[in-house]
């Protein structure tokens, strides 16, 4: 890959932020202008959603990049293969592995006027950045000519993208939550205990798990419960009816902040008869990376908050085995509390990945047909198998509509995931990747969950989102650990509204989700 020269992308990278672009348009109004006669597809006359559009057979060049990693040499990419031959394309994808390398070289591109003919957008702050410089196609008028894309990922997620009504770009498709409790049955078999199903009986296995022996050894070397921070607490926030700490989601219909919910002072309280128990991993809050799947592979704590793959992955089971081959852990339904059943918090408003084309694209009606085709093909039945699983006959084969996999899916078709521009149904892809593991996925995603909204918003000029955050955690931890009296809780929130400029968050992040529809 040739690579632009530091001072280069510098220059570039300054030249977009100051809005002096070149070939891409003026302003935002610009932007989002429908393309005018002979200057694109019509929108009102969409070609054939479902499958390529009636071209000559001229093979059309895709200039594609993104972020990933694993990507073949052209030669033995057989999904470019494959898309090629069905679409009439020749797809260039280019991956940085990178992110911020790969950023850089977005900015050096949409700056010089070398657009791609479809990019991910690293983020929803980029995206608007990019909409204000007039450099984004307004995808509004042309919903009908992606409507395989659309119906594929939802209508409802397309709000993860739209600025004031209108659509700059396709979000893949939403992703399942992974984490719950997850407990050790043998232990509780031992101490002939039941799976908690309250916040209460949570609280008494875990102490129980911690003083009473679970693993026969005759020593007090074992914790109750264990999780990175306070995120090990996400189903007990949830038993309060609020979600983690600074999230943002509808109750009752009305938006609401956590921090200014009634129940999290409450969740706070209990989470500090918790920690006082003796019974929490007395490391929790300096839990990093994996450490808390360590102590439970290894033996030492009987309940995690944790991903179904970091425990039950063939490569975690075969370490637990070996530490214990008698350890048996399931997962865990949410525990009851005042405020409901909750497993934490699942943020409705985070995408795996957004895509846009540039608005020059408009002049270039048979390349933008392309990319139409493209988008819609990976959303439809024959093009979503072939970017999920690979070649059918090879990669897998079809038993009615249940995909079987070969042993070559998992030597040859790792990389599959780069060409998933629309994403992919999250649940039914792991299923069939995991089969083993199936009834843990399931099990994960029908928990009930507080949906937040966070991934909707953006930062106002002036806000320091990290000193804020930073505030929030240090002093909802002195809570939790008894550091700071909850009788200091509304001082704690005044200073954040003040001092760190939390209001002026509130406000902008209100005002955000009800453009999008949410709240009254």
């Amino acid at each position: 890959m040739i690579r632009t020269p530091r001072m280069f992308r510098l220059m570039a990278v300054m030249l977009l932020a100051s809005g002096l672009t070149t070939a891409c348009g003026s302003n935002e109004g610009d932007s989002s202008d429908a393309p005018a006669s002979g200057s694109g597809p019509s929108p009102s006359a969409p070609s054939d959603s479902a499958s390529p559009s009636a071209d000559s057979g001229k093979v059309v060049k895709l200039d594609i990049i993104e972020t990933g990693n694993n990507l073949p040499p052209p030669d033995k990419d057989f999904i470019k293969r494959e898309l090629d031959k069905a679409l009439h394309t020749d797809i260039s994808l280019t991956v940085y592995a990178s992110g911020d390398d790969y950023k850089n070289q977005l900015n050096v591109r949409m700056a010089s006027g070398n657009f791609p003919d479809l990019f991910m957008v690293p983020d929803r702050s980029t995206l608007k950045q990019y909409v204000q410089q007039g450099l984004l196609l307004d995808l509004s008028p042309y919903k009908d000519q992606l409507k395989a894309a659309v119906d594929f990922v939802g209508e409802d997620s397309l709000k993860k993208t739209s600025f004031d009504g209108k659509v700059y770009a396709i979000p893949k498709a939403p992703n399942i939550p992974y984490n719950t409790y997850w407990i050790r049955k043998d232990w509780l078999d031992k101490l002939g205990l039941q799976p908690p199903q309250t916040i209460d009986e949570l609280l008494s296995t875990a102490v129980a798990f911690t003083e009473q022996d679970p693993d026969g050894n005759g020593k007090k070397d074992t914790i109750g419960l264990t999780g990175s921070k306070l995120s090990a607490f996400a189903p007990v926030f949830g038993a309060f009816g609020v979600g983690n700490p600074g999230d943002f989601y509808l109750s009752g219909g009305k938006l609401m902040n956590s921090l200014y919910e009634p129940g999290m002072k409450d969740a706070l309280a209990f989470i500090n008869k918790m920690i006082a128990s003796g019974s929490v991993d007395p490391e929790l809050m300096a839990n990093t990376g994996l450490q808390h799947q360590e102590k439970a592979i290894k033996g030492q704590a009987g309940i995690v908050w944790i991903d179904w793959p970091n425990l039950s992955k063939d490569q975690f089971t075969e370490q637990i085995e070996k530490v214990n081959p008698n350890a048996e852990w399931i997962q865990l339904a949410p525990p009851k509390g005042p405020g409901g059943q909750n497993d934490g918090s699942f943020d409705i408003g985070g995408s795996p990945g957004i895509y846009a084309i540039p608005k020059a694209l408009e002049k270039n009606e048979e390349k933008l047909r392309k990319v139409f085709d493209l988008l819609n093909y990976v959303s439809t039945k024959d093009g979503s198998n072939l970017v999920q699983f690979g070649v059918q006959g090879r990669h897998f084969n079809l038993e009615g509509d249940k995909v079987v996999p070969t042993d070559l899916m998992a030597q040859e078709a790792g990389f599959t995931w780069l060409y998933q521009f629309t994403g992919r149904p999250e649940k039914s892809y792991l299923q069939v990747k995991f089969e083993k593991q199936a009834s843990f996925i399931d099990f994960a995603d029908k928990q009930p969950r507080i949906q937040t909204l966070n991934g909707f918003l953006m930062t106002p000029d002036g806000y320091n989102a990290a000193d804020a955050n930073r505030y929030i955690e240090e002093e909802t931890v002195k809570f939790a650990y008894g550091k700071r009296p909850l009788s200091e809780y509304d001082a704690f929130l005044s200073t954040l509204e003040t001092s760190m400029n939390y209001k002026s968050f509130l406000d902008s992040a209100f005002q955000q989700l009800k453009e999008l529809g949410y709240g009254n």
